[in-house]
């Protein structure tokens, strides 16, 4: 009797005990939720609250550059570095609202800087000719320019990459650093351009008769500039024609409206005074 009354005195106390471990893991595990859904509770509206923020600093700041008149160029470049380096800053704090030791963190983000910086050398160059295109100004936004193979308007000058717009409307991203250390052309930089057309006549052709008639379409088109003079010469004896070189300046603006014109011009005017185009021809002499 006293053997039984002595097992179940164990039994209950193992019971007992289990309860009380059960209790203490329960409660451990409600304690550890609340703390987690606080602190991502938290880093939510630490984010929410972080991109509004930004976005509202990216706002103040474009309009503080606009209000003094900083160059376009510029611009592009500071709202781009601004915002990658507050998204750097918010994000080390929402990974602090979480709980996670910042200074480990940090030297873990050291590290891994290290690594990313080896792997991402290129990037890092092109950070370094986004700076060299601020500082020397090669080309600014607006610009039409041909470089590394494509050409386009210069829409924006960012950390990495310039973004250039092409006639048909297309987006291409070009790299800083090629754009640095390569030749860029730069067609808006000057005022004035110079337009060249070679026109090739029949052998036969009265040659001051073609130089007097292009000088006359010259003479009607209020685009093209006095000063410098227009140009007019016999370029070269061709196998199927006598070339003409046509050399005019007008303005930077002018320039696409003007070629294009006088290329109807001379096509049209020049057939109506019997100035003949030639068509390439072999002669073939039988004995």
């Amino acid at each position: 009797m006293f053997t039984l009354l002595l097992s179940e005195g164990a039994t209950e106390l193992a019971q007992s005990a289990q309860n009380v471990n059960l209790e203490k893991v329960i409660q451990q595990i409600i304690t550890f939720s609340v703390d987690a859904g606080k602190s991502i509770l938290l880093a939510a509206v630490i984010f929410i609250a972080g991109r509004f923020l930004i976005s509202v600093i990216n706002r103040l700041v474009v309009q503080m550059m606009e209000r003094r008149k900083i160059d376009a160029t510029i611009q592009s470049f500071l709202r781009s570095f601004i915002n990658i380096l507050l998204t750097i800053l918010l994000l080390i704090s929402v990974v602090s609202a979480l709980g996670v030791n910042t200074t480990s963190f940090a030297a873990l983000l050291a590290s891994a800087g290290v690594a990313i910086g080896m792997a991402l050398s290129g990037n890092l160059q092109n950070l370094a000719g986004g700076l060299i295109i601020l500082l020397f100004k090669p080309y600014k936004v607006g610009d039409y320019i041909d470089a590394q193979g494509v050409s386009g308007t210069v829409k924006e000058i960012q950390i990495f990459h310039t973004v250039l717009t092409t006639p048909d409307n297309k987006i291409i991203y070009v790299p800083n650093g090629s754009l640095s250390s390569g030749s860029v052309t730069n067609y808006s930089l000057s005022a004035l351009r110079r337009v060249d057309w070679t026109i090739g006549v029949e052998y036969g052709t009265e040659i001051e008769k073609v130089r007097q008639t292009a000088l006359d379409l010259i003479k009607k088109d209020s685009r093209i500039l006095t000063d410098p003079a227009p140009f007019i010469a016999l370029s070269a004896l061709a196998d199927s024609s006598v070339n003409i070189t046509i050399r005019v300046w007008t303005k930077n603006e002018d320039y696409w409206g003007v070629f294009f014109d006088m290329n109807q011009n001379i096509y049209e005017v020049f057939n109506k005074e019997g100035i003949a185009f030639p068509f390439p021809q072999v002669t073939v002499h039988q004995a």
